[in-house]
């Protein structure tokens, strides 16, 4: 795999930043932004080794979100079972919590 991939936003090479401008006197252009694979820790599927900010993820998201969600498309509901259980603080250091009941959820593995 290479160390840097280019934006996958199709519409990165026309946001009009400095970072982008390459060329020298009239022949300048406008190009998609190179990004350095793994930037933000080791990470493999990481999403910032394909988008180079916040902008371009999610003009690439509006515009192909139909074609996402019908690659994983999602028939029925998903569940997981659980168990609700009601404890109580113990906190005598804290009187205004300590005393008090509060609830938890508790994935059970099946």
């Amino acid at each position: 795999m290479s160390d840097y991939n280019w934006c996958h936003n199709p519409d990165c090479h026309t946001i009009e930043t400095q970072s982008r401008v390459r060329g020298t006197g009239d022949n300048k252009v406008l190009r998609t932004v190179k990004i350095k694979a793994n930037r933000y820790g080791g990470y493999q599927s990481n999403i910032w080794n394909y988008f180079c900010n916040n902008r371009c993820l999610f003009e690439f998201l509006n515009k192909f979100c139909t074609e996402i969600a019908n690659t994983y498309s999602v028939k029925q509901p998903s569940e997981t079972p659980i168990k609700v259980e009601t404890k109580t603080y113990d906190a005598p250091d804290h009187p205004y919590y300590n005393g008090r009941k509060y609830k938890t959820i508790k994935a059970l593995n099946e």
